[in-house]
């Protein structure tokens, strides 16, 4: 779906809020809180400090604002009390934001205390997947480019890309077509033109890429229980290339 520039602006004043959300969480002291307790502050941060709409909570039944999925959970995990972050963790938080009409979605993974160097690799690597297929977005593209970049970074450093889940178009609706796959061949796919908004939200797997849901019909853990990471922005097509709608301070003079 083709944003005008006037929907491009509300869209990009929903991603700026949201990037005030990581920075919340960032101030954080995440070790020994649960899950719940970052959800309750996050949903506290977005409707009484930016006077804005947390999109996930409702969303097809779901009763919480953020997803939290640590360690072995790829995706979709559900805060919990009971949920402790401890040291050594890895966990996305990943978090929706509705303002006027407009979504933006974005998720980080964090680390937690003293990290292993192997899981640390994990989450730098699925940072560093994500901007390469970013930065293959631009007019005239296809999606098979962004995939294929994702899939090559990842493999090329010995992980594997989860395909049963996907970016997706975003706009007045979380989800909206197209489907943006993490992995695929070059110069497949649907073409890219100026004004489209999707998000791009790689999940690499330290082992297999296999993956399965939990008795929840939320939870989603990798099947041989090793360790998962994910990264997600907004990106919005432009005549040149690319606008990161969700962009974080401490990203804006990065290369990747």
């Amino acid at each position: 779906m083709i944003k005008t520039p006037a929907e491009l602006a509300l869209m990009a004043e929903s991603g700026r809020l949201l990037a005030k959300v990581f920075g919340f969480v960032d101030s954080l002291p995440l070790e020994g809180m649960s899950t719940l307790e970052v959800n309750d502050r996050v949903e506290r941060y977005i409707v009484d400090e930016l006077q804005a709409r947390p999109a996930s909570k409702g969303q097809y039944g779901f009763a919480y604002v953020l997803n939290s999925s640590r360690n072995q959970v790829v995706c979709h995990g559900v805060p919990s009390e009971a949920d402790r972050l401890q040291d050594g963790d890895i966990v996305n938080f990943d978090i929706t934001l509705e303002k006027n009409g407009f979504i933006a979605d974005s998720s980080k993974t964090y680390l937690i205390g003293k990290v292993s160097p192997a899981a640390k690799r994990l989450v730098e690597i699925t940072y560093e997947a994500m901007w390469k297929g970013i930065r293959a977005v631009k007019p005239g593209a296809r999606l098979g480019d962004v995939g294929h970049a994702i899939e090559r970074h990842a493999r090329q450093n010995g992980y594997t890309v989860v395909e049963e889940y996907c970016g997706h178009g975003i706009g007045r609706e979380m989800h909206e077509p197209p489907q943006v796959l993490h992995f695929g061949r070059p110069r497949t796919g649907q073409v890219l033109r100026e004004g489209m908004t999707f998000t791009i939200e790689p999940m690499l797997n330290q082992g297999h890429s296999g993956v399965k849901t939990l008795a929840d019909e939320w939870t989603v853990v990798t099947l041989d229980g090793k360790l998962s990471a994910q990264f997600e922005h907004t990106v919005a097509v432009t005549a040149t290339g690319f606008e990161v709608l969700t962009l974080r301070p401490e990203e804006r003079n990065a290369r990747y």
